[in-house]
Formats: C-alpha cells, sequence, structure tokens
C-alpha cells in the first residue's frame, strides 16, 4: 500500500531523513520507533506532504505521490493523526469528526462504525473537544481519521500522555482495524511494550537513517528494546 523509497530530508543545513526505505503492506502494522529526534515525526509529515522530501520516491497505492500535497494524499486515501492530536478544542466532539469528511459531499454520515470503535464518543457528541480527557481527545482524533474511510492510516505517538485503560483500547482497536485486511497502518510509538505487541513490521531509526528492520515477532530477539532504550 504505501512503499517508501531513498528519500532524504533537510532542515537548512541539518541533513534529518538519510537514505530512508521502508513498505507499509495491507492487514499490516508497521512499527516505527526510536528515541526522541532521530527524524521518526519528520517522516510521517514528509509521507503525508507536510515537509518536502530532497530526493527519493514515496508511492501510495501504486502511484507516486511525492509531489502531491498534503489534501492530495488525504483525498487518495491517506489519514494521519499527529502527535500532540490536535483535535478542534471549541468545535463538538460531531463538529470534530466531520471536519475528517470535509473534502466528501456535504450529505456524508458520520460512519456509525466510529461509535462501536470508541463508544464514549456516541455519549460525547455534543461536548466540545478541549473540555475532553487527553485520552478521549485521542480516541476522537483517530476517530477522525477514520472518518473518511482511509486505506492507509498513520499514527504519531497515540499513547502519550495516555492513561492505561484507554491505550489498552487504542492498541485494540488499531489490531482490529489491520485484522481486517483493508487497510495499512504505520505506528510511530515511544512505549516499547506497546508497539511490541501490535508490530507485525518494525523500524528502528537512529540519527535520521534505518538501522534495524524486521517482523514484530522477532523484535524481542533481536534486542530492539536495547536499541531504543533511553
Amino acid at each position: 500500500m504505501l512503499s517508501v523509497k531513498n528519500i532524504h530530508q533537510y532542515y537548512g543545513g541539518s541533513h534529518i531523513l538519510r537514505d530512508v526505505s521502508f513498505e507499509a503492506r495491507l492487514g499490516k502494522v508497521t512499527v516505527l520507533l526510536g528515541r526522541n529526534g532521530v527524524g521518526k515525526t519528520t517522516l510521517l509529515k514528509s509521507l503525508m506532504g507536510l515537509v518536502p522530501i530532497k530526493s527519493g520516491s514515496i508511492e501510495f497505492d501504486g502511484s507516486p505521490i511525492q509531489k502531491k500535497t498534503p489534501y492530495e494524499r488525504a483525498r487518495a486515501g491517506m489519514g494521519f493523526v499527529p502527535q500532540g492530536r490536535e483535535i478542534f478544542a471549541r468545535l463538538t466532539v460531531e463538529e470534530n469528526l466531520r471536519m475528517g469528511l470535509a473534502y466528501k459531499s456535504g450529505g456524508t454520515p458520520i460512519p456509525p462504525e466510529l461509535y462501536e470503535l470508541f463508544p464514549v464518543l456516541k455519549q460525547m457528541l455534543n461536548r466540545r473537544g478541549g473540555d475532553l480527557s487527553g485520552g478521549q481527545q485521542q480516541q476522537l482524533a483517530i476517530a477522525r481519521a477514520l472518518a473518511p474511510k482511509p486505506k492507509l492510516l498513520i499514527l504519531d505517538e497515540p499513547t502519550e500522555g495516555i492513561q492505561p485503560s484507554i491505550i489498552k483500547d487504542i492498541g485494540r482497536v488499531i489490531r482490529m482495524l489491520a485484522d481486517r485486511g483493508d487497510m495499512a497502518i504505520v505506528l510511530c510509538e515511544q512505549y516499547y511494550d506497546f508497539a511490541q505487541e501490535l508490530a507485525d513490521d518494525y523500524l528502528v531509526m537512529e540519527r535520521g537513517e534505518v538501522i534495524a528492520r524486521g517482523l514484530g515477532k522477532d523484535m524481542e530477539a533481536q534486542g530492539v528494546r536495547q536499541l531504543v532504550a533511553i
């Protein structure tokens, strides 16, 4: 579903991404790990077109997208849950979910499935996003990205600042979405145990390049925990 080949990216004179290549497969969770400041968020923003790449290629669903705008990538079926959630605090839960449908026709309904995945959102439809807890805001951010039914879901550290019970709920939803087989998931995560539990494939980054990769089931044996320990 997603094929990234030899991409490089710079901020000023700093070489941020160095020859990064990987693939994300339908029905699989590809986990991206690494310490703070190694380029993980920059990579995800590059995938979405929020920052330009200097060279290399990004293919989504068989087509090159490195020159497409973020909204064109979203229309093509890429969903993004940014670090820090970035919901609209003054809009209600329902209005936030409708923002995820912004490029659809005006009468497009909010998929009922979202309320099955995150029941708390149905109870809080008329509550403002800024009044939700951090965990509820994260569930709202994920549901907003899922509203237009993307073929690729990119999540940037969804467990950051979230209570353990909601972390479990989010993990359950991610696994369920992958197991349906019609979506690829790229998960950037600091919380090693959460990442290991979900990973079908993994990548470890250091100083802007991929230094290790493999199958999720092999992470412990290959010493990935030590590679990302702070």
